[in-house]
Order: C-alpha cells, then structure tokens, then sequence
C-alpha cells in the first residue's frame, strides 16, 4: 500500500564506529508540509539530513521518497527524484555570477535539464523569488551574508525539488533577515514545495513548522504541533537540563 507522505523514515539508525549518531528514528513528511527538526547541539539532526540526502548511508531502517525506496540510492539520483537541500556554510563558485551559480544545477542537478536562453530565464524566475534579480551579474565574493544565504536557497531550488531541506539558513542572521528567509519559505511553500527547516532559531522554527519533530542524542522525543512542543517536558529537559 503506497503511503500518503513524501517521506517515509523509518526505523533509520547511523553509527560512526561504537557511537550511534541515530538510533531507530521515523520521520514522516507530507506532500506540501511544513516540517520542522529541532534538537539540540549533537542531537543528530545533520546526520539525519545527510542520511535523507544521500550523502552518508544508514544502517538500519529505510527511507521511501515519492513513492521510491531510496535507502540505497546515490546522492545525485536523489536529487533528481526531486530532494534538494541547502547548507549551513554557503560555498558558491567565487569566480562566477550569481547568475553562473544557479545556471550549473538547472543544468546538470535537475531533473527536467535546462539549456541555452531557457537556462538565463528559469534562473532569473528563481533569483526573482529570492528577490536578488538586481545581483545577477555580481560576481558572489561581493556578496553580504544575506545574499549569500538566499543565493544557497536558490541554487537549492534550481534542482527543481518537490522537498526542499533548509539547514541552519537563518544562522547569524538579524531579525529583520530572519524574517526576509521565513517569507520566501513560506511563499516557496504556498507554491507547492514541501520543506523541512532545520533550526537553532526556535522563533523562526515556530512561525514557520505545522508539525515538529525533536531529536535528543539520536533518539526522536517528541512529536507534535509547535505549542505541543513548546509545552512538552522532555524537549524542555533535552534543552535546559534537568
């Protein structure tokens, strides 16, 4: 029976030698969801993001996406079945264009290749979303830590995802460009995209998830909608200590 989620984690555990980074977790996305994970420093958030990715392998449990069974599938198959993810470091090619940097994974990473002036079109779409239209032509190195930001959730979108993963994009941000990520998340999201939002930023976390989930030292602890969250023991003692 096909599940009615986008994603189905379940059951995943990732060691590194004796020490499990993740043990027996389940995570379940739906189509169009806004879905927060939280937890604190080394509670294996990034270890579940680089194992939904593809870019480290679990070693128990599976991960169906969109109906595929993706548990061993390489990293770039799965961003062309439609899973992209920003980073918390954005590492652009400095010696390119903002618009340079947008045009190499709609032409290679996505999966409906784009060429010639279709490629300069669809980019600019994305640049105007991410409202840095004006900066096609800057080379990135002049760009501030905001722009950068939005330039790392652009080059995520090029790969034309169904499921965006947003990590730590608001880190070291003011309020105000806090509040500049959440609107084009949210607007990426009333447009269609399903988005996981990993942050430290528990403000942004709670605007912007309807349903969250918290890991503590690699197990899930909680479930639930953000005032569920905000109000369960377990999340409080994970976070201030017993």
């Amino acid at each position: 029976m096909m599940s009615e989620n986008l994603l189905d984690v379940n059951g995943v555990t990732k060691r590194f030698g004796g020490f499990s980074a993740l043990t027996r977790v389940d995570l379940h996305v739906k189509e169009n969801e806004r879905f927060g994970l939280i937890g604190p420093n080394g509670s294996g958030k990034t270890t579940m993001i680089n194992c939904i990715s593809g870019a480290l392998a679990n070693d128990e449990g599976n991960i169906v996406f969109a109906g595929h069974d993706i548990t061993r599938m390489p990293a770039y198959q799965r961003t062309r079945l439609g899973i992209a993810r920003s980073f918390q470091i954005p590492k652009p090619f400095v010696s390119m264009t903002v618009l340079e940097n947008l045009c190499i994974p709609l032409e290679y990473a996505a999966h409906q290749h784009s060429h010639g002036v279709e490629l300069r079109g669809e980019a600019m779409e994305i640049l105007e979303l991410m409202s840095m239209a004006d900066k096609a032509d800057v080379r990135t190195g002049g760009l501030t830590q905001i722009e950068l930001r939005k330039l790392e959730l652009a080059r995520a979108m090029a790969a034309k995802p169904k499921l965006l993963i947003s990590d730590e994009a608001m880190a070291g941000l003011s309020n105000t460009e806090v509040d500049d990520i959440l609107e084009i998340l949210v607007r990426l999201n009333e447009e269609g995209l399903t988005v996981i939002m990993i942050e430290h930023i528990m403000r942004a976390v709670m605007n912007f998830s309807e349903r969250i989930v918290v890991l503590d030292a690699g197990e899930k602890i909680a479930e639930g909608t953000p005032d569920e969250i905000v109000n369960n023991k377990d999340v409080e003692r994970a976070y201030l200590g017993a």
